[in-house]
């Protein structure tokens, strides 16, 4: 077994198998082998979801969170949004890379890890708002992960249009216009999100009466990751910004988010490491 756990083990090599299949779709358009892929796609989110139901029947009474549970749920959400793309778009390929990372999520977690915990100190009133803040941090990660992905396709995308480097994986990616406008789409959820969790985590604070620990390295990151977003959106809704300068917004905001989830090993109350 390669994580001591059968339900971890079956997930992982499930999703890398149908991983094979989506990539075998990708290069030569094999129907079904996109079909397979798909099946066993949806066994994995299957797999996944006993383990969150678990999960949430653990932990509903006390505002406890492993990194391995953080990462799992992120996974989850993110194989849960490429069965959306793939019901209500054609891309392929973007479906593919959002499994991708979705399954580098978990592997990179799961594989000989130790099983380390975030605990988050159950301060009386605040209990709830940390269970709310938990959640939804999860939530907007996952998404901006969607959006992130997206950015780097349009950059990617644009570099070889303008370079006249056409190729074959070129033509299952959408257009630059289309990935442009779902991204945004996909910030306009996950920024929001992003900031109710921090202005519910900042309330936490304060109602525990440690309003210090709002200079926490994780807290002012999170915070710049956010200042990083709206400013994002504001300059493809206000001022409509050429969509490369956009994608660099859009990663940038994402860079700094999963800076602030690697600094937990820096924090004094996020030991998330």
């Amino acid at each position: 077994m390669v994580t001591q756990d059968w339900l971890t083990d079956a997930v992982l090599y499930i999703y890398a198998l149908s991983l094979l299949f989506f990539v075998s779709d990708a290069a030569s358009g094999n129907r079904n082998a996109k079909k397979v892929g798909t099946g066993l796609l949806v066994f994995v989110w299957i797999l996944q979801g006993v383990f969150i139901l678990i999960l949430l029947k653990e932990r509903f009474t006390v505002p406890t969170l492993t990194i391995r549970d953080f990462l799992f749920i992120v996974s989850w959400l993110l194989v849960s949004a490429s069965f959306v793309m793939n019901r209500l778009m054609r891309a392929e390929l973007l479906v593919l890379l959002v499994n991708v990372v979705g399954f580098a999520v978990l592997a990179l977690n799961l594989i000989a890890r130790p099983r380390r915990s975030l605990e988050l100190e159950p301060w009386e009133v605040a209990r709830r708002l940390l269970i709310v803040h938990v959640s939804l941090i999860t939530l907007a990660f996952a998404i901006l992960t969607i959006a992130a992905i997206l950015g780097s396709m349009y950059l990617f995308l644009h570099q070889r249009l303008k370079a006249k480097k056409w190729t074959h994986v070129m033509s299952r990616m959408p257009s630059l216009e289309w990935i442009d406008q779902y991204a945004y789409r996909a910030g306009l959820i996950g920024v929001p999100l992003l900031l109710l969790s921090l202005s519910t985590g900042t309330v936490a604070l304060l109602i525990d009466k440690s309003p210090a620990q709002l200079l926490d390295e994780k807290v002012l990151l999170s915070y710049a990751a956010g200042l990083l977003y709206i400013i994002y959106l504001i300059r493809s809704s206000v001022f409509r910004d050429d969509g490369t300068k956009l994608a660099v917004w859009n990663l940038l905001g994402y860079l700094v988010l999963v800076a602030g989830f690697f600094a937990s090993r820096l924090s004094s109350f996020h030991q998330l490491i």
